[in-house]
């Protein structure tokens, strides 16, 4: 699991700024959200970057960014030319470290890898110096590092990351820190709640074929509080409609409300298997008592899984379904402050967290 997330001049995070996971109080209550932060911040403060820099790593590692038309990289105040980024992980009893750093045009200008506090690797693409001495901590002492090197193999226009290279020419048992590392990073995520309330994607139609899966879909949403009996038609070019069943079928897409396609475009891009979802601007589009239920059926459904997730709705700003040390404000500053660090109040189950935001408790943190 990601413990600890560092990231710094980076687009409108010109200093440094961490998100720290494996940095919680001590309170009984809630145990069950100990794997979620949920971010508040005034608008213009970087919440949506900051979801864009965490998912940095799984485009470095299964991507191939060239040049970014519709991005600035780079901190536009800072004198410095690259943006730095620091992944700390957890996988049973061994910590991994993978720091790297982008110039403008996304290109590595180096990395490094570390685990349980030794080198495994550093690469100094600006200067080309490499220290490939680490590499038998991990079992990789054999591999050809000098095919990596080869100037005729790699693309001039695109620095391929030592670390994918290695993974991706290299024998690794299937219980490997590097191939959990590897297979978490694919399951990373980032989601925008309601961006395309009308796209009605024909593979999860598809999906729902499946009498096991569409009943799935129907149970999600009567959980919401959206009652419903939902039914799956084949047309006669052979594509398939959703119909909510009522006295008649009704076209689902035609009819749902936008809270109900937003349900619906948040649901059919969760999986089950993933490992990190950052879910910007949550709540946009639900009322408050079925944002609940949903940081419920997250908590129920996806135990496993690391939330994170930016509101405006303070309605959730409560402990009865999060906690202080799980609650953070981003400031216009780019700082990222836990709610139980934000005031010098000692912060108990019995505050309410939202009245004490609003009439200004946590200000100078904003």
């Amino acid at each position: 699991m990601l413990k600890k997330f560092t990231v710094s001049n980076y687009k409108n995070f010109k200093d440094e700024i961490s998100l720290d996971f494996s940095k919680i109080g001590e309170y009984s209550f809630n145990m069950d959200c100990l794997s979620m932060r949920l971010i508040y911040g005034r608008n213009a403060t970087g919440k949506t970057n900051f979801g864009r820099a965490l998912i940095d790593l799984k485009t470095l590692l299964y991507g191939m960014f060239r040049n970014d038309e519709n991005s600035v990289l780079i901190n536009a105040d800072s004198q410095k030319d690259t943006a730095k980024f620091i992944y700390e992980f957890q996988f049973g009893s061994d910590e991994v470290i993978y720091k790297y750093s982008r110039f403008e045009n996304r290109n590595l200008c180096d990395e490094e890898l570390y685990m349980n506090g030794e080198a495994i690797f550093k690469c100094d693409f600006k200067n080309s110096k490499f220290d490939f001495q680490g590499l038998s901590i991990i079992g990789a002492e054999t591999v050809n590092t000098n095919r990596y090197l080869n100037k005729d193999e790699m693309d001039n226009e695109y620095v391929l990351p030592f670390l994918r290279w290695l993974i991706n020419n290299t024998t690794f048992s299937d219980n490997s820190v590097l191939i959990q590392l590897f297979e978490y990073v694919r399951k990373m995520s980032m989601i925008t709640v309601g961006n395309d309330l009308l796209y009605s994607n024909r593979d999860f139609r598809e999906d729902l074929k499946n009498p096991v899966y569409l009943q799935s879909f129907e149970d999600f949403l009567n959980l919401m509080g959206i009652e419903c009996k939902l039914v799956l038609q084949e047309l006669p070019d052979g594509q398939v409609e959703l119909y909510f069943s009522q006295n008649k079928l009704v076209p689902f897409y035609s009819i749902a409300s936008n809270g109900t396609l937003a349900l619906t475009s948040l649901y059919q891009k969760i999986v089950s298997n993933c490992s990190l979802i950052y879910i910007d601007d949550f709540a946009a589009f639900y009322h408050y008592e079925m944002a609940e239920k949903l940081i419920s059926f997250f908590k129920t459904k996806y135990p496993k899984c690391q939330f994170i997730m930016t509101s405006h709705n303070t309605n959730l700003m409560t402990n009865k379904i999060m906690r202080p040390d799980c609650l953070f404000i981003l400031s216009s500053k780019g700082t990222l402050t836990a709610l139980c660090d934000a005031t010098e109040r000692e912060l108990r189950e019995g505050h309410n967290l939202e009245k004490m935001y609003i009439s200004g408790e946590f200000e100078k943190y904003e």
